[in-house]
């Protein structure tokens, strides 16, 4: 009885600390107090029925066309395109990186430390993927989102094919002994908790998205409209909170490992919930210096507007999706140039750098630094077009 009680003392204790170390939690602890604030109330719960209607809606019902779509496309593999052409593998490797999401990128690095792609396509995919920022563009401004994709297919196909020219299909590949395993996991009880949630607001949420959309006047149902977006955008962030461990930076930054079972669903909604926390996060952070301290950020990058790619690159040059959620957002209020959201994309290697990392480091940080090289080129060739 006294071993019993004390591993059940022992196991609530480890809970209780593995909670504290959420880092996660933060997020929605700190809006939970700016609601409670009565100044910064009106302001929070405006801003969250605003991510929740005007992004989260859409990057859902987009994820789930776009895995719709992917599940009834056959996978490819790069080592036949590789023995038919350098040219083709690259171009392929390029289209699967531009696709939104990190789930293409994620392939051709897995397939790289197999030996069935070269460094070239590492770097070709790496550079045409913009990540879960994607999803985030093409919900919100769906024609900048192809611009972004198109120009990322074409950045990567001819970085590919340079970087084929200074090194061999082998450089930086790792020895199969040295080669680690991704584990999948299974769904977490917040998600599973979460799933009949998304189901039933999912299509009535995006009707009411739509509407806002096209600037429609709710009437009386305005209010209770604002304060439900604000309600779910705060359940998705405290779900995205407590599926995680959130005690490392892959954890905080990226999107959560593949589930197994496979489910659409879930990773529909992992991935919502995802960009919901760092859009939230990103739309606070602009909210509230514009409103506490009055600073004007698309006044400092106009009027510093030369250092803005410069500043997008090295912010894309971190691990994770979240940080480049950020810049997107930012893109999408006026904040910062369309150069900058361009460099950004460039540069930026998403979620696909995690893996890379784990599975081949060195072929990882030198694709990442040959990425930031046609990044810079991009960046400030808009930036001078715009000037013209």
């Amino acid at each position: 009885m006294l071993s019993q009680s004390y591993s059940v003392t022992t196991r609530g204790k480890s809970a209780l600390s593995s909670f504290i170390a959420n880092k996660r939690l933060l997020l929605p602890l700190l809006i939970c107090l700016a609601i409670l604030f009565e100044p910064l109330r009106e302001l929070t719960i405006g801003t969250l029925a605003d991510a929740f209607f005007q992004v989260s809606v859409f990057v859902a019902g987009t994820l789930a066309i776009y895995y719709f779509l992917v599940d009834r496309m056959p996978q490819l593999e790069l080592s036949y395109l590789k023995a038919k052409s350098p040219a083709l593998e690259i171009s392929m490797a390029a289209i699967l990186g531009a696709l939104p999401g990190c789930g293409g990128a994620i392939i051709v690095v897995t397939q790289f430390t197999k030996g069935q792609a070269s460094f070239a396509s590492v770097v070709a995919v790496l550079t045409a993927t913009m990540g879960d920022a994607a999803f985030l563009l093409l919900a919100k401004k769906p024609i900048e989102g192809l611009t972004i994709i198109t120009l990322g297919i074409g950045v990567g196909i001819v970085s590919g094919l340079v970087v084929n020219l200074l090194h061999k299909p082998g450089f930086c590949q790792p020895d199969a002994q040295s080669k680690n395993v991704i584990e999948c996991k299974a769904p977490s009880s917040a998600i599973r908790f979460s799933e009949p949630v998304w189901r039933w607001v999912l299509l009535p949420c995006l009707v009411i998205a739509l509407l806002i959309a096209f600037n429609t006047d709710l009437g009386i149902l305005t209010q209770p409209v604002e304060l439900a977006g604000a309600a779910l955008a705060l359940f998705a962030l405290t779900i995205w909170a407590l599926s995680s461990k959130g005690q490392s930076y892959r954890e905080v930054t990226a999107e959560d490992d593949e589930q197994d079972p496979p489910s659409k669903l879930a990773k529909v909604i992992h991935d919502t919930h995802f960009v919901t926390a760092w859009v939230v996060a990103s739309f606070m952070l602009y909210e509230l210096s514009v409103a506490l301290f009055g600073l004007d950020l698309a006044a400092w990058f106009s009027q510093y507007a030369a250092f803005a790619p410069l500043i997008a690159i090295a912010i894309g040059m971190l691990p994770g999706c979240g940080p480049q959620i950020v810049v997107t957002s930012l893109y999408i209020q006026g904040v910062l140039p369309f150069s900058a959201l361009a460099a950004n994309a460039v540069a930026n290697d998403g979620d696909a750098l995690f893996p890379a990392l784990a599975l081949a480091p060195g072929a990882a940080l030198v694709a990442t630094l040959y990425s930031a090289i046609p990044a810079l080129f991009v960046g400030y060739g808009l930036y001078y077009i715009a000037n013209l």
